[in-house]
């Protein structure tokens, strides 16, 4: 019964113009026959080749073999992050997930950004040794009375996140802001020049990094690109949630720490969060597609926002109070 019914779970997923009996061959790395043995039930599959197939096929062996309750999920969650040394290697595995998505046709990733991106900031400029700064300032006790002017990058660290973030632009790209997905770097900015952590001066050179960064993005969706589709929703918080859509693929991201996330490909869940996802996009507009004024109108409330701390710390420095 069981082998049946993972015959079927598969059979759900492949293409109309794909053999069921070809699939399991290569999947199991056996022969036609074989394979035809096991799909027409006169061969049982082993403990093994069930496993094999469920990660083949990105299938839940809790939901096709459990109780049927939708309400248990199994997930994957990257490993915890304390050092730089952990950081980098975070930065090396995140491209090794995402080279495979490249090879697969008609792959899209559906980014809800509570945040900027991380893609976003891996260069090699100062707002992005700043986010280095500010994560490993919250994951590392090392960093504790550790000014950012004081902060050094090591370069395989630079050149893992680089690599990362240029990855990010050869992809199937939806993202959906709204106007606080900035706020998150505009209070990490404020807090530690507050803090007297970075200087009047760094503070200005990022948030004038910030805004080019802003205005690099304006310009991607001004492009004739067809890659990279732009959402602004006022409606519904942001929670930087992921979701990698690809025929036969569904994988879904969430956070659980500041860096660190569960992954799962359970199709039920992954099918849920699309049509949630999905239902954002209805209730949002595609700045791709909008008039100028409408882009502008959203663009100039970020620029307004970057000015208006930009101004605060040029205050701050002119009454020097303290």
């Amino acid at each position: 019964m069981f082998q049946k019914e993972l015959l079927n779970h598969v059979q759900e997923i492949l293409p109309p113009n794909e053999s069921l009996i070809e699939s399991i061959a290569t999947a199991l790395e056996i022969s036609y026959d074989a394979a035809h043995r096991r799909t027409s039930l006169k061969s049982k599959f082993s403990l093994d080749e069930t496993i094999i197939l469920a990660k083949y096929f990105n299938l839940s062996l809790d939901r096709l073999f459990g109780s049927g309750t939708s309400n248990f999920v199994v997930v994957e969650k990257t490993n915890g992050i304390n050092k730089e040394e952990e950081l980098q290697q975070y930065f090396e595995d995140s491209y090794t997930s995402l080279i495979p998505l490249l090879k697969k046709k008609d792959c899209r990733i559906l980014y809800s950004a509570k945040d900027i991106p991380i893609f976003y900031n891996l260069s090699n400029d100062e707002l992005s040794h700043f986010k280095l700064f500010v994560w490993l300032k919250l994951l590392d006790k090392t960093f504790n009375n550790k000014a950012f002017e004081e902060f050094s990058p090591t370069l395989s660290l630079i050149q893992a996140g680089t690599k990362l973030g240029s990855l990010y632009n050869d992809l199937n790209i939806t993202e959906i802001w709204d106007i606080t997905t900035i706020n998150s770097t505009l209070k990490q900015i404020h807090y530690y020049h507050k803090a007297g952590i970075i200087t009047t001066e760094s503070g200005l050179i990022l948030c004038e990094q910030l805004k080019k960064l802003i205005q690099k993005i304006a310009e991607k969706i001004n492009s004739t690109t067809t890659n990279f589709m732009f959402y602004y929703n006022e409606l519904h918080l942001m929670n930087n949630t992921i979701l990698v859509t690809a025929p036969n693929l569904k994988s879904l991201y969430v956070p659980f720490t500041l860096l660190s996330y569960y992954k799962t490909n359970d199709r039920h869940t992954c099918d849920q969060a699309e049509a949630f996802m999905m239902r954002q996009l209805q209730m949002s507009k595609l700045l791709n597609s909008t008039g100028e004024k409408e882009r502008n109108i959203f663009f100039n409330k970020l620029y307004e926002k970057i000015d208006a701390l930009k101004n605060l710390i040029k205050a701050t420095q002119l009454l020097d109070f303290e």
